[in-house]
């Protein structure tokens, strides 16, 4: 399997890298080796299959293709059960992250300034009935090359601020803009960020009330001067995109400023910003008007308003290029999994499998499972 940059990723080493079994009894009389069972689950995913069950059986049914082509002594292939025990207890998910890191390190290197965006997500198929929280991945997300480059599980979607340093100290942040939601804009997370030669771009909400009534103040042109207080002109830059799609008109209007920067306090920050969006439903003409401020650390030279448009924007790609297509396309919180390994394993690979097809020349996902469904040899291709 091969990264954008030319890296391999060779189902063959998972043996050595990763494959510490957690019972050593299931190691015996094994009959299939990990990347072979890999292999078919890989294959299985691109061609439309999600659940073992469904894995098991369109691997079953190319017995003697897949031996034919991989090299195998036996037609006869793996049970779901197996799949299901490879996920849950022989594959050690925290290794499977660590050979993934490693594979994509080189993504998102071009020498330009690349978003990444950083966000929580709950895997609703390991919520047991008595329970309110199953298991929770915080990924770090490159949406303009469909790369998943670090994910952890964190106890609960509140613990996200935690374990983002750690995260994020497992990537190389040169040339990466960090985005993520008001959650995620803490002083620290900033701090780290910057000296790691890396920028942010922040929303600013309740929970830095302070630095939010700032800004407000900053924008609002009906905030009064204090008597005796000056104020110098201030230098705001202004850009609008218009978007009409999925039956409603949006207007996006981002206004920066570098004048608070002293001000704030806050580590590397370089601009403050007011985004204002009108929402007009097509059907009804109903008009609704949201506020939003935020932070960051790149310099208007770095970043105009229409680039911070444009990368506010391709953050919410990670809802429609990942989330989205794991929960809905993979069916993953359709998938009930008793241990959480097996939950995380299962979304390490369907991140791989859609980094993998974010390569293709297909604009949709479905469309291309349902190209490689009807061409397994072009799948197979494809990894190796």
């Amino acid at each position: 399997m091969e990264c954008n940059t030319g890296q391999v990723l060779d189902l063959g080493s998972l043996h050595q890298r990763f494959a510490r079994l957690k019972d050593k009894r299931k190691a015996r009389g094994k009959r299939y080796a990990l990347e072979t069972i890999l292999m078919g689950m890989f294959l299985a995913k691109l061609c439309g299959e999600d659940k073992p069950s469904g894995i098991a059986e369109w691997v079953a049914l190319r017995g003697e293709w897949l031996a034919q082509v991989l090299g195998l002594k036996r037609t006869s292939m793996p049970s779901h059960h197996t799949y299901r025990r490879m996920l849950a207890d022989i594959l050690d998910e925290q290794e499977f992250e660590v050979l993934l890191r490693e594979h994509h390190r080189y993504c998102g290197e071009a020498g330009y300034l690349v978003v990444a965006s950083i966000d929580g997500k709950v895997c609703r198929g390991t919520i047991a009935l008595e329970a309110s929280d199953g298991l929770c991945l915080l990924a770090l997300f490159l949406p303009g090359e469909g790369v998943t480059l670090a994910q952890m599980a964190v106890e609960s979607k509140q613990n996200e601020i935690t374990a983002a340093p750690t995260l994020l100290g497992w990537v190389d942040l040169r040339n990466k803009v960090v985005i993520g939601d008001a959650l995620h804009t803490q002083r620290q997370i900033s701090i780290q960020i910057g000296k790691a030669g890396g920028n942010y771009l922040w929303t600013v909400k309740g929970n830095q009330p302070q630095l939010l009534q700032d800004l407000q103040d900053w924008f609002d042109p009906n905030v009064p001067i204090l008597p005796g207080m000056g104020c110098p002109p201030k230098d705001f830059q202004s850009a609008t995109v218009t978007s009409k799609g999925h039956g409603r008109l949006e207007v996006r209007t981002l206004t920066t400023s570098s004048q608070l920067n002293d001000f704030l306090d806050w580590p590397f920050l370089q601009q403050v910003f007011q985004l204002q969006r009108t929402i007009t439903t097509s059907k009804t003409g109903k008009t609704r008007k949201e506020t939003v401020y935020g932070i960051t650390s790149l310099s208007a030279e770095q970043a105009s308003p229409a680039q911070l448009l444009e990368m506010l924007r391709s953050y919410w790609r990670i809802e429609n290029s990942l989330h989205y297509p794991r929960d809905v396309t993979m069916h993953e919180d359709k998938t009930r999994f008793k241990k959480h390994s097996a939950a995380h394993n299962m979304a390490i690979i369907n991140n791989l499998v859609l980094s993998f097809i974010a390569k293709s020349d297909f604009p949709f996902v479905p469309s291309a499972r349902r190209f490689f469904a009807a061409f397994p040899d072009k799948a197979l291709a494809l990894l190796l």
